[in-house]
């Protein structure tokens, strides 16, 4: 769960009733009618599972899906557009991200489970949150979303996945809004889903996604959810400030073992250090920058390269100025 800062300088546009106006910033367009929160030159990183990184220049945190939509139909594609989901799989650099960042509140973090087996999601809707509604439905088959710490939107855009499934298993259709505001429905052919990767273009927002799932038993899928649990907490670092799965799996290998094999396990730099208890992730243990952080993923790509000859890729994004 995030938390807002309480001494946030926040921009109100000063649409919704007894709302006051902050003026420290100007907008870069027009806001009257606008009704979500525009913060200028605001914090990232209590947003970001590794707790590093810069400010937006602005972030917007709209009312519902018609002020997203109208939003970004007035900047226009003046400005590059990111979403932020939990921040979990996301290296912010210290330089901040310039632009707008768009993060969904709770009017995008709905699902609803229909008879023919089908979720209903909204982009910011927590992959635990899409598990557990699809258990109590008996809905069977996106019980690895479970394992996934993320949102829905992130989930499709990266082509998530975990124990053996992946997105592109369950996915029907997904809603998107491109960053000139106009709005699309995508079927899953057309995101060309690849490893940990689609042909999503930069700044579109997933607001919502459908996925497929098949009749099955409540206390069954309940199990298999417990299951992963179980398997995550065993094996990798959760309770530490992390980002996730570092880098992605080469073909044949598993990126742990080719980092553990060149002698990376615990190595550090700055405030950065490799888990000790699954190397193919990256800790924050209390001070590091993310330029620690991703100063230390590129020497453990060094060292991997040379050990064995493969280039590990970045399965973390790296976003904003260095």
């Amino acid at each position: 769960m995030s938390v807002q800062p309480d001494d946030w300088n926040m921009y109100d546009t000063g649409s919704a009733p007894g709302s006051t106006t902050e003026t420290t910033a100007s907008a870069p367009f027009n806001t009257d009618g606008i009704r979500g929160k525009l913060t200028p030159n605001a914090p990232l990183a209590p947003y970001v599972w590794f707790k590093t990184g810069g400010n937006a220049d602005w972030l917007f945190e709209p009312a519902d899906l018609e002020d997203l939509k109208e939003f970004l139909d007035r900047l226009g594609g003046t400005l590059p557009v990111m979403a932020l989901g939990l921040g979990s799989n996301m290296i912010v650099r210290d330089g901040g991200v310039p632009g707008v960042v768009i993060r969904l509140g709770k009017a995008f973090a709905t699902v609803e489970a229909r008879r023919d087996m089908v979720l209903e999601c909204g982009g910011g809707a927590s992959g635990i949150l899409v598990s557990s509604k699809a258990r109590d439905a008996g809905i069977a088959g996106v019980e690895f979303l479970r394992g996934i710490p993320g949102t829905v939107g992130g989930f499709v855009r990266m082509n998530g996945g975990a124990y053996g499934c992946e997105v592109a298993d369950v996915l029907v259709d997904c809603d998107v809004i491109l960053p000139d505001g106009s709005f699309v429905t995508l079927p899953k052919a057309d995101l060309e889903y690849t490893y940990r990767h689609s042909v999503l273009p930069d700044g579109a927002i997933v607001v919502a996604a459908r996925f497929q799932g098949r009749e099955g038993i409540p206390e069954e899928i309940g199990a298999e959810m417990d299951r992963i649990a179980k398997a995550r907490e065993e094996s990798q670092p959760l309770r530490t400030k992390t980002g996730g799965s570092t880098f992605k799996n080469p073909p044949g290998h598993k990126a742990w073992q080719l980092v553990d094999a060149a002698g990376c396990r615990g190595m550090t730099k700055g405030g950065a250090q490799v888990s000790e208890k699954h190397t193919n992730f990256l800790i924050n243990t209390g001070n590091a920058t993310s330029a620690d952080i991703e100063g230390l993923g590129e020497e453990v790509r060094r060292k991997v390269y040379a050990n064995s000859g493969i280039a590990l890729e970045w399965e973390i994004q790296r976003v904003g100025r260095p």
